[in-house]
């Protein structure tokens, strides 16, 4: 039998226990380890997935890395055209990292309607484009079905949409201006509303429209393996800087394999800073609940000062009884873990499922609060909680071994 642990039972199940002088902190020690894991969870949950959402935000546009002409062109259309060998195109194809490879043109116009007008990019995508991005941000219609023949359809955003007063199935004009003729009339092309989007991304639904591919690369008058760039997916995010290096050498010395990293770093800077937030929010309540539980500690080794000298006369070494009180202690921190989880993870899956906590899309890119839920990095967090918390009350522990025991028989 674990004398240790036998001695640590009777005394958790021991009524006095319960109505000890100790017992009021003793439960503020259980409720500030149950605080500090809810809040814990809340920041890695909400920061990790805020950080994932407006990734798949900005990689639905732009792909993860855009394969593009190394120019100095900063604007939003594709003024030159771009043709991949197919030898090139197949070998980014069977790149193990990439997950996907399509073709896009982009090209400026202005939406028009009787009574007002608005400045627009359409976006040319082709059949192979991943539609999947946008069946969870529709608002209305559904997203347009590009083949083999021209397809009028368009999918424009709630922004766009409710500036213009368009809607679903309405025809909408667009205008577009022809760079090479100065004095040339603009170029009409008429298109039919088939879904409004709203992804809660400003910076992309105030202009983005979605078409197919074949209409731009008429206006443009290129060819059918003209484009004005390609856009690359991939299975995991976190090697996109290898992956850009490995398809850079396999392209031409004429193209650059630009990362939406360095396209928008100004995006991606701010969302680091979520990593250095939840390391000093998880840092700080960790040190909180730690000193907590060592109060609690040296309370319980106190209350205890006469149990602690007979046992030392009966013969307990000092290593033995430490591990009772830190017995004591480990069950009052697994006690805050199992109330800290289950409150943290129903308030998540609350807000997961139902999106109470709402967010100013112009501020964060999202319109609720995001939440990813691992089951990883749950465990890992309450391993650590109980490590770290369990190696700072080794500290208040050593007092034991301080303890006389003929005085402490006679302690009051």
């Amino acid at each position: 039998m674990n004398y240790e642990l036998f001695v640590t039972k009777r005394l958790l199940t021991a009524k006095k226990y319960k109505s000890s002088v100790s017992a009021p902190i003793i439960k503020i020690g259980i409720i500030a380890i149950a605080l500090g894991v809810i809040v814990m969870l809340i920041a890695i949950a909400t920061g990790i997935g805020l950080q994932k959402k407006i990734r798949e935000k900005i990689s639905g546009f732009n792909g993860h890395i855009q394969i593009v002409h190394y120019d100095m062109n900063q604007s939003l259309e594709s003024l030159k055209p771009l043709v991949l060998p197919d030898s090139v195109l197949q070998a980014v194809k069977q790149m193990k990292g990439v997950k996907q490879l399509y073709p896009v043109v982009q090209k400026a116009a202005i939406l028009k309607t009787a009574s007002d007008f608005e400045g627009v990019v359409l976006k040319g995508v082709s059949p192979e484009y991943p539609k999947a991005f946008f069946q969870d941000f529709m608002i209305a219609g559904s997203f347009p079905v590009y083949g083999k023949k021209r397809s009028d359809s368009i999918l424009i955003s709630q922004n766009i949409a409710d500036k213009l007063h368009l809607k679903t199935g309405d025809r909408a004009h667009f205008w577009f201006v022809r760079r090479k003729e100065a004095h040339a009339i603009p170029k009409v092309r008429n298109f039919y509303i088939k879904g409004i989007y709203n992804t809660g991304f400003p910076e992309f639904d105030n202009s983005y429209i979605i078409c197919d591919i074949k209409h731009l690369q008429r206006l443009n008058k290129w060819k059918r393996a003209e484009v004005g760039s390609y856009e690359v997916l991939l299975h995991n995010f976190d090697a996109i800087e290898s992956e850009s290096k490995s398809l850079g050498r396999l392209l031409p010395p004429t193209l650059n394999a630009v990362t939406i990293k360095d396209k928008f770093p100004l995006i991606f800077e701010w969302i680091s800073l979520f990593d250095s937030n939840i390391i000093v929010i998880i840092f700080i309540m960790i040190l909180v609940a730690g000193f907590n539980m060592i109060t609690a500690l040296l309370v319980l080794i106190l209350e205890r000062t006469n149990m602690i000298g007979i046992l030392k006369s009966l013969g307990s070494t000092d290593w033995q009884i430490r591990k009772i009180f830190l017995y004591q202690a480990t069950y009052l921190i697994l006690r805050g873990l199992f109330w800290g989880n289950l409150i943290g993870v129903g308030m998540l899956l609350l807000q997961k499922y139902t999106g109470v906590i709402r967010l100013n899309p112009e501020t964060y890119y999202v319109n609720k609060a995001p939440v990813y839920l691992n089951v990883t990095y749950i465990i890992l967090l309450n391993f650590g909680v109980v490590a770290l918390s369990y190696l700072m009350l080794l500290i208040p522990s050593y007092f034991i071994t301080k303890i006389n025991p003929a005085k402490a028989i006679r302690f009051e």
